[in-house]
């Protein structure tokens, strides 16, 4: 039997259902009052993302729980994403691990990766890298690229498992064929400099490339590092130049500093003191110490 409550919710919710939701959520609503957790679920990722329906981050939390507390897994990894954010909910660390959990131990892969950082940053349990390790392998078994990444960072790092360079190249690869950025950058960076891999500073330029040009703005800036050098690729201040400008631009405070190199010296753009000190004290601003002496030199 419901609750006089549950009549009370429902009735106010029809109510306004009959005006501004699609055809969609409204057909989502009738099977969502009528206990249908899928549909439970799909209403509050409407109105999560205002999607056939008003935005409204309380009520998708309302309809999350429900089919969340009905067992459905990707409820719970949402609804643990709402309470990490503050979405519709006061902002509470312990219950969004407590979500995550449940529907991690279902198998699903967000959950599971999402749940592995949470032990890494120790948000909401204890900081264990250890369990954000078996975490994220349980996740990266399945696929998930983003847990194949932070996997293989465990690996490089030796966080949670033994530091094994070989075994972090083979995740950071899966990851970056399935077009991660971070991967790809990841990935260049043990190419570069022998990590796991044989050195090859091409294949390292080829994977930095394809991080760079998805806005990566570490990527950007080794990769205008790599120009600079000449090292996998013929030297080009001029590109060089480019790519600081892309990562400098995203605030990145290496690339900044590096543009302000190039403009004092003229590599690769027209030599300019006054566009070098501002670079300089945008790095400088976020605490690069090179581009603090820089600025004690020029001025």
């Amino acid at each position: 039997m419901k609750s006089p409550k549950d009549k009370m919710f429902e009735s106010q919710d029809n109510g306004a259902a009959g005006q501004g939701m699609s055809s969609e959520a409204l057909e989502y609503l009738k099977k969502a009052q009528q206990g249908d957790p899928e549909a439970q679920f799909n209403l509050g990722w409407c109105y999560e993302n205002g999607k056939g329906v008003k935005q409204d981050y309380q009520k998708a939390v309302e309809w999350y729980t429900k089919a969340a507390e009905q067992g459905l897994a990707r409820a719970q990894c949402n609804l643990g994403w709402c309470y990490a954010n503050g979405k519709g909910v006061k902002q509470d660390w312990q219950k969004a691990a407590e979500w995550y959990a449940k529907a991690a131990e279902q198998g699903n892969a967000d959950a599971q990766c999402i749940l592995g950082v949470s032990y890494a940053d120790g948000k909401g349990v204890k900081q264990d890298w250890q369990k954000a390790a078996e975490w994220y392998t349980k996740a990266a078994e399945q696929g998930l690229a983003a847990a194949q990444c932070n996997l293989g960072w465990c690996y490089a790092n030796g966080q949670g498992v033994k530091q094994d360079w070989q075994k972090a190249v083979e995740w950071f690869t899966k990851a970056a064929e399935q077009g991660l950025a971070a991967a790809q950058c990841n990935l260049g960076w043990c190419y570069a400099n022998g990590q796991g891999v044989k050195q090859d500073y091409q294949r390292a330029v080829e994977w930095y490339t394809k991080a760079a040009e998805q806005g990566e703005a570490v990527a950007q800036c080794i990769l205008g590092v790599s120009y600079a050098d000449g090292k996998g690729v013929k030297q080009d201040y001029q590109r060089a130049v480019e790519w600081y400008t892309k990562a400098a631009e995203q605030g990145f405070a290496a690339a900044q500093y590096n543009l302000g190199v190039s403009y004092e010296n003229g590599n690769g753009v027209k030599q300019d003191c006054q566009n070098a000190v501002e670079w300089y004290t945008k790095a400088a601003q976020q605490g690069d110490e090179y581009a603090k002496e820089a600025l004690k030199r020029l001025r």
